[in-house]
C-alpha cells in the first residue's frame, strides 16, 4: 500500500562545527527545481522553528555547545515526528546538521512507546560523544548517546558543569523518559571515523557495524537483508541518512565533516531503497548537506535529492 509521504524540515545548525548545514534543506530543494521535479510540490511539507541565532552569541557550555537551544529544537522535532506517525503518515526529515536526529527518535518512541525502536545510521561517524567524553562540544557527535541515554562515565574526561549535567540530562527525556532505542536495536553502516572514546562504547554495547569494506564485498542488497534481520526482533525502523556516509570523491566536499573511502551514491542509493521499503520502516532522515563547502557549486545537494527522490518514488509503488 502506498504511503503518505511528509516532508518535516528542519534548518538546525547550533549543533555542527561548522556554519552552512542550515542551507542542505534548501539545496536539496532548489536541486529539485532546477531538475523541473514536482517532488516538493506533491507532498505537505512543515518547517520547523530553528534556534540558529544562537550561532551569533557566545555559549557557555564548554562541552555542550548551546544545548540550551538544542533543547527546543529537539522538542519541535520530536512532536512533529510523532504527530505525523500518530496519523499515520511516512515523515521524512531533512535537517541541517545530525544533533537533532535525537528528536526525531524522542518522536518515534513517543508515538511508538510499547514498540522496540530499530535505528539504522548511515553515516562516517559514530555520534556516541558526550558532554562527558566529547573533544570538541560540538552536539552534532552526541544524538546517538542521547538516544541510548549514554554517558560513557567509563571514558570521562571533561569536568562537565552542574548546569551543563542538568540540560543534558533533561535531553535524554524528551518524548519519552530514558533510552529511546537498545543497543541491540541500534545498526551502522560505513561508520569509519570514530574517537577512542566511541570505539570503547561500541565495544562494551556490542553495536553492529556494516562496514565499507563488507558493502564491496558483499553488495548492497545482501548489507541491506543482513542489516534488517538483525534488526528482526524490532517493531519499528527508522533509518538516518547522513552524506559523509558517502566518499567525498564521488560527490563533493559539501558536508561538515567528510571522510575518504565512503560509499558512492549507487551504494547509498540501493541501500535507502531496500531498508526505506522494509513495511517496518517508518521515518528517514537526511542530514548534513552544506552547500558552502561545496566546491562543485551544489553537487551534495543534488546527489542528496536523487537518493530523496529514488527513495520516494519506490515508497509510492
Amino acid at each position: 500500500m502506498e504511503k503518505e509521504i511528509t516532508f518535516i524540515i528542519n534548518r538546525s545548525e547550533i549543533t555542527a562545527g561548522t556554519r552552512g548545514a542550515s542551507l542542505g534543506p534548501d539545496a536539496i530543494i532548489t536541486a529539485a527545481r532546477v531538475k523541473n521535479s514536482v517532488l516538493f510540490g506533491s507532498h505537505e511539507i512543515f518547517n520547523l522553528p530553528q534556534m540558529n541565532h544562537l550561532l551569533d552569541q557566545s555559549t557557555p557550555y564548554l562541552y555542550a555547545k548551546r544545548i540550551n537551544g538544542l533543547k527546543q529544537v529537539l522538542e519541535a522535532v520530536s512532536e512533529k515526528v510523532s504527530s505525523e506517525l500518530k496519523n499515520n503518515h511516512f515523515p521524512i526529515v531533512l535537517a541541517g546538521d545530525h544533533g537533532s536526529a535525537a528528536g526525531t527518535l524522542a518522536g518515534i518512541k513517543n508515538a511508538y512507546p510499547d514498540k522496540r525502536i530499530g535505528a539504522i545510521w548511515i553515516d562516517a561517524h559514530g555520534d556516541l560523544h558526550t558532554p562527558y567524553t566529547t573533544p570538541s562540544g560540538n552536539m552534532h557527535g552526541m544524538p546517538l548517546a542521547l538516544a541510548l541515554a549514554e554517558d560513557n562515565m567509563e571514558c570521562a574526561k571533561n569536568d562537565v558543569p552542574l548546569e551543563t549535567v542538568t540540560l543534558w540530562d533533561e535531553l535524554k527525556n524528551i518524548g519519552f523518559p530514558g533510552a529511546k532505542i537498545l543497543p541491540q536495536d541500534l545498526v551502522f553502516i560505513a561508520v569509519r571515523d570514530t574517537e577512542s572514546e566511541e570505539d570503547a562504547l561500541i565495544k562494551r554495547l556490542s553495536i553492529k557495524n556494516f562496514k565499507v569494506e563488507e558493502v564491496l564485498e558483499l553488495g548492497t542488497e545482501q548489507i541491506a537483508f543482513f542489516a534488517l534481520d538483525y534488526l528482526k526482533d524490532c517493531d519499528v525502523i527508522y533509518i538516518s541518512f547522513d552524506v559523509d556516509s558517502m566518499d567525498p570523491k564521488a560527490t563533493s566536499y559539501g558536508t561538515g565533516t567528510p571522510v575518504r573511502n565512503g560509499l558512492i551514491p549507487k551504494q547509498a542509493r540501493q541501500l535507502l531503497v531496500s531498508l526505506g521499503n522494509s513495511p517496518k520502516t517508518v521515518c528517514v532522515e537526511f542530514v548534513e548537506v552544506n552547500p558552502c563547502l561545496d566546491e562543485k557549486l551544489n553537487r551534495m545537494g543534488e546527489v542528496a535529492f536523487e537518493l530523496l527522490e529514488s527513495l520516494v518514488n519506490s515508497l509510492k509503488k
